[in-house]
């Protein structure tokens, strides 16, 4: 990769990615990419050339990084992008934000986006992801977001044109989220803080929050009854299927399904990410012959395998 256009803030060549991933693997980007502010983001997209792959990356919580790396230019905002901006009922939050801090701060002003203060990641993530729990989700409070696409416009997009679905969402390719608006219910602050106090401590007894892992591996499977014969009147969940298929604590290298939550992937020491992904397909194929049931990853995996 040639002739990379000037930037204002850091470009790296073959920036490993392991440290930046909370499973602490994977191999170099071509490119990692820091900008100072939008305007040098703009410009920089602007001038790249369009044969050149992008890949906007957040905080790394929800993401398994090949060995071998990626071929690209891997675009990571920081503090240019991480404002919190509260008026009346809307909380504008800058993408690299994070979903606790955001969740905290809105909690201050009275506003309850107290859902967020669980899910690991960034505000840029949360969107892509249409990240959710206790039962609401991103898309449940957002009003619209701001992006740079592709070719270096800003552009502002509505809900309506994420088409938001359980655990996804739709962008133009190459875009990269800067920053999001969300209008949040009413609360007190005092009870806000502690519904998120009972919501940690809720976590921490049942999630391996201490280990490296990257959150829940696989999407609930829905439609199916625990008999695994589809059934619109039942949500099956995902750490449940794979306890019956025998593979709560299953081993690969050093990746582990965690002993505590069957859904969590861990990396117990030295794991490569061959071996994450390669547990992840052997908990697949095991629930699959058991129950029938295909579980789909939740967590991104993107990049090459390491070279033989």
């Amino acid at each position: 990769m040639q002739n990379l256009p000037s930037v204002r803030g850091t470009l790296t060549q073959n920036r490993p990615l392991a440290d930046l991933t909370w499973l602490r693997v994977g191999g170099p980007a071509d490119y990692l990419f820091q900008p100072v502010d939008t305007q040098d983001l703009a410009a920089f997209l602007a001038a790249l050339a369009s044969s050149v792959s992008v890949f906007p990356m957040g905080v790394g919580s929800n993401l398994i990084v090949r060995d071998g790396g990626l071929r690209a230019v891997v675009i990571r905002l920081g503090r240019g992008f991480n404002s919190i901006d509260i008026q009346d009922d809307k909380v504008v939050a800058g993408a690299a934000a994070l979903d606790a801090h955001v969740a905290r701060k809105a909690a201050d002003a009275g506003l309850d986006l107290t859902f967020l203060r669980t899910i690991p990641g960034a505000i840029g993530g949360a969107v892509c992801m249409n990240a959710g729990c206790y039962g609401h989700y991103t898309a449940d409070f957002l009003e619209e977001i701001q992006i740079v696409t592709r070719d270096g416009q800003i552009v502002t997009l509505p809900k309506s044109a994420l088409q938001f679905a359980y655990r996804q969402s739709s962008l133009p390719e190459g875009a990269v989220i800067i920053s999001a608006t969300f209008r949040a219910p009413p609360g007190n602050p005092q009870d806000l803080h502690d519904k998120m106090a009972e919501q940690l401590a809720k976590r921490d007894a049942t999630q391996p929050t201490k280990d490296r892992s990257a959150g829940s591996t696989f999407r609930n499977p829905a439609g199916f009854s625990s008999t695994g014969k589809a059934d619109d009147t039942h949500d099956l969940k995902a750490w449940k299927v794979i306890d019956d298929a025998g593979m709560r604590g299953a081993t690969r290298g050093g990746a582990q399904m965690s002993p505590m939550h069957s859904n969590f992937l861990i990396n117990t020491g030295g794991a490569t990410a061959a071996d994450l992904e390669e547990l992840g397909e052997d908990v697949r194929k095991r629930v699959f012959e058991q129950t029938g049931i295909t579980l789909e990853w939740e967590i991104k995996r993107v990049g090459e395998p390491a070279a033989e």
